[in-house]
C-alpha cells in the first residue's frame, strides 16, 4: 500500500492577488495581472509587458533585521510558505524543529535579478558597495533554506532549478518523500523574482517573450492564432503537501489528493520542442500509470500554454495523442494569461489552481482568445470559466532544455 498524499495548504503570492481568497477571487473574475513594466525601462528592448507585483509589502512578514538578508526571490518564497501554512493551519517553532516535515522548492533564476542589482553597486562603490549578505542570497537553495531556517523544518531539503518545470518538479519530489516515508508533510513550491534589466532582457533577445504593444493583458494569448510568445511575471506559491492520515487525524481541509507525478527530458534542444512531441506523450502517459488513472477519467488539464507558436500547437498534438478520442470531452485551458509566466514558480502556482478547480468545482478559462488556431483546435475554455465537478485534473509544465513534468490530481471523496 502507498502512502497517500494531499494537499492541505495554499500559498499563493501572484499579480493577481496575494493569499488563496484574493488569488482565487481574481480566476473567478477573469482579471489579469498584465501590464507594462515600470520597475526598469524597457525602451532598448522588443518586449514591454510583464506581471509585476505592485502591491508587495514584505514588511507584512519580516522583522526590518530578517529583511537585510533576503532578496524579493526568499522572501516569495518564505512569505508564501506562511500563507500555505497558515492556510493549512499547522502550526511551527523555529525553537522546537521538527525532524518529519522537509521542504521541496523550485526556481529558474533564483537571486539573479539582485546579483545583478549588487554589480551595479560593485560598479560605482566597489565590493564595500555591495550588500554584505549577498553571498547568502544568490544561490538558488536559498529559497528551500530559508523556509526550512524561519519554520524549524529539518525534513528534506531541497530546491531544483529545472526551468519553467521547477515548480511542477517540486511538488512532484514532495510528493516522492512522503510517499517513501522520509516525511510526513512537506512545504512544495516556486518563486521566482526574474524582472530586471538583464534578466528581463536575455529572454527579449532570444525573442521568446510577447512583443505586443496594445493593450498589455492581451500580450498573453495562450492556443490563439496571434500568440507571439510568453509574457514574464514574478511571484511565487508554496502548497502543503501532506500524508492523507497525518491530514485526516487532524481534521484538515483537502483541497486534491496528489495522485501521480512524471519527469523526463526530450534531449533534443534548449529552447525548441522536440517535433515528434512523444518525450511529452510519455511524460503525461508516465504520470497518468503513477497515479493508476485512465486517460479517460481526465476531465480537465491545465496547460503550460506558454503563448508561444511552437510550444502550443505542439502541447495540443501531444494531449491528442495521449487522449485519443477523449481529447474532444477534454476541458483544456492556459491560465499563464492571468498571472504572466514567473518561470519555475509557475508550476507551484497552476498546481493551486488544479486544486482550487478541484475543490471548488470551477474550470478557469484561456483568457484574450480571439482567433482559432487549427493547430490548438481543442476545448480551450475561451474567456469564460466553467462550472464543473471535477475528480481528475492533470497539470503539465515544460521548461527549457526539454525538460517536461506532468502531475495528475484527484478529489478525495
Amino acid at each position: 500500500m502507498r502512502r497517500r498524499v494531499v494537499l492541505t495548504g495554499l500559498g499563493p503570492i501572484t499579480c493577481i492577488g496575494t493569499g488563496r481568497e484574493a488569488f482565487w477571487q481574481s480566476i473567478r473574475a477573469g482579471h489579469s495581472g498584465i501590464s507594462r513594466i515600470t520597475t526598469f525601462d524597457t525602451s532598448a528592448l522588443k518586449a514591454h509587458c510583464g506581471g509585476e507585483i505592485r502591491d508587495w509589502d514584505p514588511t507584512r512578514f519580516f522583522p526590518p533585521h530578517r529583511l537585510k538578508r533576503l532578496d524579493r526571490y526568499a522572501q516569495f518564497a518564505v512569505a508564501s510558505a506562511l500563507l500555505a501554512l497558515e492556510d493549512a493551519g499547522l502550526t511551527w517553532s523555529r525553537e522546537q524543529p521538527t525532524h518529519r516535515v522537509g521542504v521541496s522548492f523550485g526556481t529558474a533564476l533564483g537571486g539573479i535579478a539582485n546579483a545583478e542589482s549588487e554589480h551595479q553597486h560593485f560598479l560605482k562603490k566597489g565590493a564595500r558597495g555591495v550588500n554584505q549578505t549577498l553571498a547568502l542570497q544568490v544561490f538558488g537553495g536559498s529559497a528551500h533554506s530559508n523556509v526550512a531556517i524561519e519554520c524549524g523544518f529539518r525534513g528534506p531539503g531541497t530546491t531544483n532549478s529545472n526551468s519553467c518545470a521547477s515548480g511542477v518538479i517540486a511538488v512532484g519530489e514532495a510528493m516522492r518523500y512522503i510517499r517513501d516515508g522520509m516525511a510526513d508533510v512537506m512545504i512544495a513550491g516556486g518563486a521566482e523574482a526574474p524582472l530586471s534589466p538583464l534578466s528581463f532582457g536575455a529572454f527579449d533577445f532570444i525573442k521568446t517573450m510577447s512583443r505586443w504593444t496594445g493593450e498589455p493583458p492581451f500580450a498573453c494569448r495562450p492556443f490563439d492564432l496571434e500568440r507571439d510568445g510568453f509574457v514574464m511575471g514574478e511571484g511565487g506559491a508554496s502548497l502543503v503537501v501532506e500524508e492523507y492520515e497525518h491530514a485526516r487525524r487532524r481534521g484538515a481541509r483537502i483541497y486534491a489528493e496528489v495522485l501521480g507525478y512524471s519527469l523526463n527530458n526530450e534531449a533534443y534542444h534548449m529552447t525548441t520542442p522536440l517535433p515528434s512531441g512523444e518525450s511529452v506523450i510519455a511524460c503525461m502517459r508516465e504520470a497518468l500509470a503513477d497515479a493508476q488513472v485512465s486517460a479517460e477519467s481526465v476531465e480537465y488539464i491545465n496547460a503550460h500554454a506558454s503563448g508561444t507558436q511552437l510550444n502550443d500547437a505542439n502541447e495540443c498534438q501531444a494531449i491528442k495523442a495521449v487522449f485519443g478520442d477523449h481529447a474532444s470531452r477534454l476541458a483544456v485551458s492556459g491560465t499563464k494569461a492571468y498571472t504572466a509566466h514567473p518561470l519555475g514558480a509557475t508550476g507551484a502556482i497552476e498546481t493551486a489552481i488544479c486544486a482550487l478547480a478541484i475543490r471548488e468545482g470551477f474550470i478557469p478559462p484561456t483568457l484574450h482568445h480571439r482567433t482559432f488556431d487549427p493547430a490548438c483546435d481543442m476545448d480551450i475554455v475561451p474567456n469564460t470559466g466553467r462550472e464543473q465537478p471535477l475528480r481528475i485534473a492533470m497539470n503539465n509544465a515544460f521548461g527549457f532544455g526539454g525538460i517536461n513534468a506532468v502531475l495528475i490530481l484527484g478529489r478525495v471523496e
